[in-house]
């Protein structure tokens, strides 16, 4: 089988609003609708049951059957009880929060693997603004400009995330300049709030109410709901 289709989301995991992207990445395939709130874990408990009650919901909205699959730290991602979870998943989502920690937890873990292997045998696989992040190389570091970037879960090397794009980044149009350093080749996606980026790993098509903005060797383009937009490879991708 051929990986499924990975969605890159700026925000609105779970929300009536991005119903339609969730329920077509599920479509046809087995309706287990797996949850990942583990960017969320430093929060506490509460807001992990909070991502858990809304995907919950919008699993039913779908028709779909949902599954939390809760990992508060690497012991828990490497506890074969909770990975196993994560099998014949259709759609397997990790939601926001701080995206250093759930690359961090999820690295190399059992729970990681299990994820991986479900999307290469079909799965669709979902990251909504810290999911999102984790899923590349590296994830940007943008408070400080003398901050590195960190390591990601590397499944797509050849981008850089930046969700909340509208709201954290358009009005800073120096921001390239400041915050961002990136190796020759790899391209940085910007993704807009409700909006995601659906396909991949180099081909994507918009979803969603706004856009999404590639920037490569510096310059911005912006790509709308229903426009295809391209990431290119890397050598040796």
């Amino acid at each position: 089988m051929s990986p499924g289709p990975i969605a890159l989301v700026g925000s609105g995991e779970y929300l009536p609003i991005m119903q339609d992207v969730e329920a077509n990445l599920i479509a046809g395939r087995n309706p287990k609708y797996v949850q990942i709130p583990t960017a969320a874990a430093p929060e506490g408990e509460s807001s992990l049951h909070h991502w858990i009650t809304l995907g919950k919901a919008q699993a039913e909205r779908i028709g779909a059957e949902p599954v939390a699959v809760i990992a508060h730290d690497r012991n828990d991602a490497d506890d074969p009880r909770i990975a196993e979870l994560v099998r014949d998943a259709g759609l397997i989502y990790l939601s926001g929060g701080n995206p250093t920690f759930l690359a961090n937890t999820l690295r190399e873990t059992l729970l990681w693997k299990e994820i991986e292997s479900a999307w290469r045998d079909g799965a669709a696989l979902a990251g909504c603004s810290a999911g999102a992040m984790a899923l590349a190389d590296h994830i940007p570091a943008l408070r400080l400009p003398t901050h590195s970037a960190t390591s990601g879960l590397g499944l797509l090397p050849h981008i850089r995330v930046l969700p909340h794009f509208d709201k954290m980044f358009a009005r800073l149009p120096d921001f390239m300049t400041r915050f961002m350093k990136v190796p020759d080749g790899v391209s940085v996606v910007g993704i807009d709030e409700d909006t995601a980026i659906v396909g991949g790993p180099f081909e994507w098509e918009v979803q969603g109410r706004q856009s999404a903005w590639l920037f490569v060797d510096g310059h911005r383009k912006e790509f709308k709901a229903g426009q295809t937009l391209v990431t290119p490879k890397i050598f040796g991708t």
